[in-house]
């Protein structure tokens, strides 16, 4: 409802009319967010161990109304000064946010007239001074670097004497290593492709084109080839991993269209577990389809607990035999898988069956909840004592109902994933060390899957592997806490004079140490 603000009528009632229209149409717009914040939030919650890109786009969607009706709000508000109240407020107003301290502050002096202007007298004294801060945005920029090497001669021989030339990460080439980092980081952490990233610079005044990038990102990938086999060597040395996979798009030559790859992680990391001595790292590896071949490939030297859901491709792994006759991976099967069976049944309506199992696991959850970080001893001891019993009693549960429902319904159909797997669910009863969900790797695929619409389109099975080398960097990057375009940069900046023997020194989690 637009208002003139200098027409407003002067009949009392008239006033008390647009006041009561101004509130119900402020009333409604909260009622609006209000249901559309707890329809997120149930979403959110619904996502737990969730990998469904369904669910990801309602989220997506269900922001993106959010954010419209707050602007809406805040546009439809009344302009307030610095000295009156805004005209929303309450306790689910956010707190207003001070700028971050670290960031570099630019002084802007605002003097006033010399004027006094009450008596028009110039003898002012300064008694104090007001100080706001805002945070602004500053729009990156490219920039030249010239990189100068005087010649000079011997006096005594005439030698010619000059300064070696850099090292830049695209031999003959033109960018620099923040400007290829910045390319990778932007592709592969950011999902935005390269012939958006030309459009982006084009509009800074930067020709750059996409063929042009594209080169850049295959050699920046040969020239880290020795560090991405360094820690994929890294992720496998372990005894405990966790896996999980994803489908891409890759184009099908000659067909004109796109076949389904599959990019595969492997996740170490024992931080759950206490142990803060080993690095975390995520290893990345592309195949062109999803046959079991690919995993036994990939974790052919590799002997432990893998964390994985019920793939059947994996089926071969857990079935091999060590020298001593012993399996040599075990299986620990991912409690969220199980409980999600459940939960869509809840949520597609009335289930007591499912709800009470979903009650059951919640309080298996809170036991695991009070141990995480815990050392695996104590962490044993723990779900033997509280968490045991309750698994028990579950299963004992579960076998009862399995008797009494209908054989090919929905619910007997949940209750049989949970018992087939049910020797692989309680493994992580027996051992400190295991995991009671897949969620590591789950996490470390969930950017692939938000992401790959835009960056991976695979224009052939090599672009595939070549995402998944970097991705390996850029991921592992964030689980050492480092930000991954200024890891790139220094990995750039220094890995074509680096010695081979010691490319372990660039491995992110080194960085992070040095830093």
């Amino acid at each position: 409802m637009d208002i003139q603000l200098d027409a407003l009528p002067s009949d009392p009632a008239a006033l008390q009319a647009i006041v009561r229209a101004q509130a119900a149409a402020l009333l409604s717009r909260d009622t609006l967010i209000d249901r559309l914040k707890a329809q997120l939030a149930a979403l959110k919650r619904a996502r737990f161990g969730a990998s469904s890109e369904k669910l990801d786009r309602a989220i997506a969607q269900l922001e993106l109304a959010l954010e419209d009706g707050e602007a809406t709000l805040a546009e439809a508000a009344p302009v307030a000064s610095s000295t009156t109240p805004t005209a929303r407020s309450g306790p689910d107003r956010p707190a207003r946010q001070l700028p971050p301290p670290h960031l570099p502050r630019v002084e802007v002096r605002h003097e006033p007239d010399p004027v006094c202007p009450d008596c028009g007298g110039r003898s002012l004294r300064k008694r104090g001074e007001d100080v706001t801060e805002v945070l602004e945005y500053v729009p990156a920029s490219f920039r030249v670097i010239r990189h100068v090497r005087p010649r000079y001669a011997c006096g005594d021989c005439d030698a010619p004497v000059q300064a070696p030339t850099p090292s830049l990460p695209i031999e003959r080439g033109k960018p620099g290593p923040g400007l290829v980092a910045h390319v990778l980081c932007a592709k592969y952490c950011d999902h935005l492709p390269l012939y958006r990233q030309s459009d982006i610079y084009a509009r800074e005044g930067v020709e750059i084109a996409r063929s042009t990038m594209a080169d850049w990102v295959g050699r920046a990938s040969a020239l880290m080839a020795p560090l991405i086999d360094a820690l994929r060597a890294h992720v496998f040395a372990g005894d405990r991993l966790h896996g999980d996979d994803t489908p891409v798009p890759a184009l099908d030559p000659g067909r004109g269209r796109t076949r389904e790859g599959r990019l595969w992680v492997y996740v170490r990391d024992g931080r759950p577990a206490g142990d803060t001595e080993t690095p975390p790292a995520a290893c990345y590896l592309y195949s062109p389809d999803r046959k079991g071949a690919h995993p036994r490939a990939h974790l052919q030297d590799f002997a432990g607990v893998l964390h994985a859901d019920g793939f059947a491709g994996f089926n071969d792994i857990y079935r091999a035999r060590g020298p001593d006759g012993t399996p040599r991976v075990l299986e620990a099967a991912c409690w969220a898988h199980a409980r999600r069976k459940f939960f869509d049944l809840a949520a597609a309506g009335p289930a007591p069956i499912a709800e009470n199992a979903l009650a059951r696991i919640a309080e298996i959850y809170a036991v695991e909840a009070r141990i995480r970080g815990m050392p695996p001893d104590d962490r044993r001891r723990v779900r033997a004592a509280e968490a045991a019993p309750k698994v028990a009693a579950l299963k004992a549960r579960l076998e009862a109902h399995l008797a009494r429902v209908p054989a090919k319904g929905a619910v007997a159909q949940a209750i049989r994933y949970a018992l087939t797997h049910w020797p692989a669910l309680c493994r992580y009863l027996d051992e400190g060390r295991i995991e009671i969900e897949n969620n590591a790797a789950e996490r470390a695929i969930r950017p692939v899957a938000l992401g790959r619409k835009n960056w991976l389109f695979a224009g052939s099975d090599e672009g595939g592997h070549r995402a998944a080398g970097i991705l390996s960097l850029v991921e592992t990057a964030k689980l050492s806490g480092l930000d991954p375009e200024r890891y790139l940069r220094d990995v750039l900046t220094r890995i074509a004079d680096h010695p081979i023997n010691r490319i372990g020194e660039l491995l992110p989690w080194n960085i992070a140490a040095t830093a």
